[in-house]
This record gives C-alpha cells, sequence and structure tokens, in this order.
C-alpha cells in the first residue's frame, strides 16, 4: 500500500471501526498526520488543532482496525491512557504482522 492509498484509505473509512487495517496502512497514517500537523503548526496553531481534531476519530479508527489485524479489540487503544508503558505497548503491537485469520476479519 503506497502513502497516498493509505490516506485515502484512511479518509474513505473515516469512522469505520470494523475490519482490519494493514501495519502500511496504520504507519502511513501515523506520518501523514505528524507531518501535517508539523507543517500547519508552523503557520499558525489554531489550524493544526483543527486539523488534529478533524483527523482524531479516522485516527482512533485506524488504530481500533490496525489492533484488529493482531486480533486484539480497539478497546486496547485506552491503553495511551497510560504514559511510557502503554505507549510502548501499544507502539509494539502496532509494529506486529497482521494475524489471518482471526474473529474481525470479514
Amino acid at each position: 500500500m503506497t502513502f497516498t492509498d493509505a490516506i485515502k484509505a484512511c479518509f474513505a473509512k473515516y469512522a469505520d471501526f470494523k475490519g482490519t487495517a494493514t501495519r502500511p496502512e496504520f504507519w502511513w497514517w501515523v506520518l501523514f498526520t505528524i507531518i501535517v500537523s508539523l507543517v500547519l503548526g508552523m503557520v499558525h496553531q489554531v489550524v493544526s488543532s483543527a486539523f488534529s481534531l478533524a483527523t482524531l476519530i479516522p485516527s482512533i479508527a485506524v488504530g481500533a482496525r490496525r489492533l484488529h489485524d493482531i486480533d486484539k479489540s480497539g478497546w486496547w487503544q485506552l491503553l495511551w491512557l497510560i504514559p511510557v508503558v502503554g505507549w510502548a505497548v501499544l507502539i509494539y503491537w502496532a509494529a506486529q504482522p497482521g494475524k489471518a485469520p482471526n474473529r474481525f476479519t470479514q
């Protein structure tokens, strides 16, 4: 999956919490949101904040689909609320190869 394909897929599945997301889809999306937020932050902080707010739901959705790809519930994203340890666990899981078939595969 290319960078543009991943961005299109995430916007097309804006609030779709079902199914799975591949590693490239997830990581390209993360890279996209970080780069655009940084660039917009240099322009104006309010614009960057508006972009971050607009991409919050698709970010949560692609995170849930990524966890589904490794056969974990999307609710595990709540680990982001635990500093350092929770973040490390989620980054580790996001880097794992998908497990197909699994209970979330359509």
